[in-house]
């Protein structure tokens, strides 16, 4: 074993926070690497791979209750080599196990628990396993103490197993959709009536508790209404939006600090797990940026911006990168930190304040929420913001303007007493795939709503990256305390490469936009799958793995292929580069019936379908930057998800630009379809008729 702080493991050496936090575990754990595979095949022990992130609760749970256990790390020790991975810090090995944990359990989560041959086949798998038995589930020690006896009594029925299942996860990772064919109108229509049938009209949201935001979905319908229109109810847009409502009203909305926390374990979205994820509220930011452009309601506007200005006070790197999550827990306790009550506020405001603020944010002595964990906590509240705006007002005395005015002031004391209390813990590790959703939304927020700020967080993100991960042409995944690692996987290149799109388009700097078709080149490169089309999750030089997967299906992000396929449309039009385009398309077509009949797996390739079947639109806006910001800021309010914009000098080495350039101090704007222009307007007037008549 290497040197290491007395009392730890070999995590001790690691940069994840997440492996941190069992560095001083009794559990000789190994990071994933050659040195634990050589242990187990010198040893011929089975490898125990425990799978977790740094905010989720359960694997807090599993790890007090298990692997701080002498007794229960003595037997791990004993009988296993035990290797502990971060999943955000290797998704593709993560993607992987998961695969096998589903394919023998039906179901999947975190902590993953999986027990692997010598050369990493899995023969028995599981999440959460507690202490002893419990509701329907095995204790762990007794888990661990019947593997050892089968794994040395039948042996060899353990060893055709692995086969088996290694067998069927390389089978599922070849998988393509049949009867592949290019998109057509019945395919978005049968994905809006799947999402219909499902579709929560009290509260919101699609199916049952617990409910997940699922961005790429709600991307996808409202791109879908923008495009083809109303439709039967309830329309896209109407679900889009009661979700939306109900989500910022909700207790899963940080009602003080601005920003999403990951799912509502109810249908009501009141009870949130309360970790913070970026990837969550760098995506939500953008959706309801979305909406607002469709209606102009402010409230929408307001949650982009308390998002986004949560992101920035809580998450953002001093070099200019963003950190993954925050804890659910803090002291121990889930949601602690977040919860309230009256007696709480009471001691903090005064007494009309005081009871504004109960009456407002829905706190009560009867709680709605409490720790299982720690009964002793007692029943506190979960902030939610449900009251009528004007008969809460009417109710205190105010008129609506002045109650908004004094639930500001309101909300800024109470966070501040909040922020006196412990912290839930952090993981300050840097990824690359999910700052690139993040560089999305500031630099998308902040064209939209006219603040360079938010622009000016974007270019720092772009910057820190390019110089702090790219490395010798290539991506690398994840950075922290000045050590950036990992080979950068499909997801990076693709969610960095539509990031640096829409920079491009906040900015007008055409190096963004380069360094979005760099990546892409890499991808094509490195990552294609030349047989069946479309990306695999890794790079052909990259570790290898027991299966190269190829990221289909959306989870809490969008699916690499479907990113991928967004990109590479969008590349080939702003380049005028046909077979990038083509690249796109014929993801969206090798995804076949799975669009239509598991749509809920796939928002981010529908959106891709619907700027393919969008009209070919462009908006050119050419000139001094002064000159052109009036029309810039006029099309900023518009949502067209399909139309590709340009803004430049006009002299910029793109296709878009050829021929178009003003009189000098001048600007103008061309609207396109299909690179067929109109006469240019010369005044955001002419602009506005030139966008109505589209």
């Amino acid at each position: 074993m290497p040197e290491n702080p007395a009392g730890t493991n070999r995590l001790a050496g690691e940069t994840s926070p997440y492996l941190l936090q069992h560095a001083s575990n009794p559990v000789d754990w190994y990071p994933w690497g050659e040195d634990a595979f050589a242990e187990a095949r010198a040893t011929n022990r089975p490898i125990l791979l425990s799978v977790g992130y740094s905010s989720c609760h359960w694997c807090h749970v599993m790890a007090h209750e298990s692997f701080e256990n002498a007794a229960t790390a003595a037997l791990m020790n004993r009988w296993f080599v035990n290797i502990k991975v971060d999943r955000e810090e290797r998704p593709d090995i993560d993607a992987i196990y998961m695969n096998a944990v589903q394919a023998l359990t039906g179901r999947g989560g975190w902590p993953m628990t999986v027990f692997l041959t010598p050369d990493l086949r899995p023969f028995y798998a599981g999440t959460y396993f507690p202490p002893e038995d419990r509701h329907g589930l095995p204790g762990f020690p007794r888990v661990l103490e019947a593997l050892h006896d089968v794994w040395g009594t039948e042996h060899d029925r353990i060893l055709a197993q692995a086969e088996g299942i290694t067998d069927h996860l390389q089978q599922a990772a070849n998988r393509v959709a049949v009867e592949s064919a290019a998109i057509t109108e019945e395919v978005p229509i049968r994905a809006v009536e799947s999402f219909r049938a499902s579709f929560d009209a009290a509260w919101g949201g699609f199916g049952q508790a617990p409910k997940f935001p699922s961005p790429s979905n709600l991307e996808f319908l409202l791109a879908h209404h923008a495009r083809a229109g109303w439709g039967a109810a309830p329309t896209p847009l109407e679900m889009v939006l009661l979700t939306l409502h109900h989500m910022a009203c909700g207790g899963m909305y940080d009602q003080l600090g601005g920003g999403f926390a990951r799912y509502s374990v109810d249908e009501r979205w009141l009870v949130p797990h309360f970790e913070k994820m970026l990837y969550d509220n760098a995506q939500l930011a953008r959706v309801y940026l979305h909406a607002y452009q469709m209606t102009g309601d402010l409230s929408l506007a307001r949650v982009v911006r308390e998002t986004l200005t949560y992101l920035e006070r809580e998450m953002l790197d001093p070099e200019g990168g963003f950190y993954a999550a925050q804890d659910a827990d803090s002291e121990g306790i889930e949601g602690k930190y977040f919860v309230w009550t009256p007696a709480e506020v009471a001691a903090e405001l005064p007494e009309a304040d005081a009871a504004l603020f109960l009456d407002a944010f829905g706190v009560t002595e009867a709680g709605n929420f409490s720790d299982p964990h720690h009964p002793e906590f007692g029943s506190r509240n979960v902030l939610t913001r449900r009251r009528d705006r004007d008969d809460l007002a009417a109710a205190h005395g105010l008129t609506p303007a002045g109650l908004d005015a004094k639930l500001d002031e309101l909300r800024a004391k109470m966070l501040a007493v909040r922020e006196r209390r412990v912290r839930p813990g952090l993981d300050d590790k840097v990824l690359a795939s999910w700052n690139g959703l993040a560089l999305a939304a500031f630099a998308e927020c902040g064209r939209v709503l006219g603040d360079t700020r938010l622009v000016g967080i974007a270019a720092r993100n772009a910057a820190f990256v390019r110089e702090r991960l790219w490395k010798d042409g290539r991506l690398l995944h994840t950075y922290k305390g000045g050590t950036a690692k990992v080979d950068g996987m499909l997801e990076d290149y693709a969610f960095y490469g539509l990031g640096l799109v829409k920079l491009y388009r906040a900015t007008g700097d055409i190096s963004h936009l380069e360094w979005a078709r760099d990546l892409f080149i890499v991808m094509l490169e490195r990552f294609a799958d030349t047989e069946r089309g479309g990306f695999f999750e890794t790079a052909a030089d990259a570790e290898h793995l027991l299966v190269r997967t190829r990221p289909l299906f959306d989870q809490a992000t969008p699916g690499g292929n479907g990113a991928a396929a967004q990109l590479g449309i969008w590349l080939g039009r702003y380049f005028g580069n046909p077979e990038w385009e083509a690249v796109g398309a014929a993801i969206v077509a090798s995804a076949g019936r799975f669009l239509t009949e598991m749509p809920s797996g796939f928002g981010s390739t529908l959106l891709a379908g619907e700027i393919l079947l969008a009209p070919r639109q462009e908006l050119i806006i050419t000139g001094d930057p002064a000159a052109r910001l009036p029309f810039e800021r006029l099309a900023s309010g518009t949502y067209r998800p399909w139309l590709v914009v340009a803004a430049g000098r006009g002299d910029e080495p793109l296709p878009l630009f050829e021929g178009r350039m003003p009189p000098p101090g001048e600007a103008l704007a061309f609207v396109c379809e299909d690179m067929v222009c109109a006469l240019p307007a010369r005044d955001p007037d002419a602009l506005r008729s030139q966008l109505r008549a589209r």
